[in-house]
């Protein structure tokens, strides 16, 4: 087996474990990086909302309140603003999901359920929890969700949902008596949640992973090019060159020529020693022949 096939088959082996161990870890580190950037635009999601909730509250529903008098007017109510306004925005994202699961709603729409109330009871176990991320099971897959807990701050959301007495008659019109009451200051009653099929994430670690071990393979051969090419040249052609004198000696020509005089590395010296056995062979034969 030739010297260049030998390299070639140990470097396709280097090269193999080389893809394998690197493949192996942008893998996991892609897939947490595709993670970590889905669960920023859902925390960005989240912060418009509370902004959005902000807005409404200070400077909306003052506006609407002579109109309240008369007809009760969903778009004053925080919560309701920010869901409608985050719900045009799945326009863009629609692998986001935005809800504010509350245990007691006024609005049927809002109400926690199953895992979402787990989740409310979480926070309400742990008031210093500011945020839980987690993955659940659904119907379609795998979804990632990262949840934020609502707390009642502000004594203004009292007025309509501490007691039936104090809520606006319009409110109570337009949705009953039975949900939505006895709200108390510093209570969480709900949380912000921002759901994502897990599949996105790992299809843009994947995409990215795919990107990335292309290019890879491409250094790889195109590194194998270039020391092919080296190792014939510095090493391959010299050895070949040297096989070829020390053939023609070995057949009786003692005027082939030296080769590789003036060179300072191992072929350098491999051919130095080659010339003064030839040099000793030659002087061995003049030797026999007088």
């Amino acid at each position: 087996m030739k010297l260049l096939v030998k390299f070639n088959l140990l470097f396709v082996l280097a090269m193999a474990l080389g893809l394998g161990v690197s493949g192996w870890i942008s893998r996991s580190l892609l897939q947490a990086n595709a993670r970590e950037e889905v669960l920023g635009t859902a925390r960005l999601m989240m912060e418009g909302a509370l902004a959005v909730r902000g807005y409404t509250s200070g400077q909306v529903a003052k506006l609407l309140q002579t109109q309240m008098k008369y007809e009760f007017l969903p778009q004053s109510v925080p919560s309701y603003s920010a869901v409608e306004v985050l719900g045009t925005m799945q326009s863009k994202y629609p692998d986001y999901s935005y809800k504010e699961a509350t245990l007691n709603p006024t609005n049927p729409r809002d109400r926690a359920v199953g895992w979402e109330v787990d989740i409310v009871q979480g926070f309400r176990s742990n008031a210093e929890r500011k945020e839980t991320v987690g993955v659940r099971d659904s119907p379609t897959g795998a979804l990632l969700y990262v949840a934020r807990p609502l707390r009642i701050t502000d004594p203004a959301c009292l007025q309509c949902h501490s007691s039936i007495q104090a809520a606006p008659k319009t409110m109570v019109d337009r949705y009953g008596t039975a949900n939505g009451f006895d709200w108390r200051l510093n209570d969480i009653i709900g949380a912000q949640v921002v759901s994502v099929p897990m599949a996105l994430p790992l299809a843009r670690a994947k995409a990215s992973w795919q990107g990335f071990m292309v290019a890879l393979l491409g250094v790889f051969v195109a590194m194998g090019l270039v020391l092919n090419l080296m190792i014939w040249l510095v090493i391959v052609r010299p050895v070949n060159q040297l096989a070829l004198l020390a053939d023609r000696v070995s057949r009786g020509d003692l005027d082939a020529p030296a080769y590789g005089v003036g060179r300072k590395d191992e072929i350098g010296v491999l051919a130095a020693s080659f010339g003064r056995m030839r040099t000793s062979v030659v002087q061995a034969m003049r030797m026999l022949e007088s």
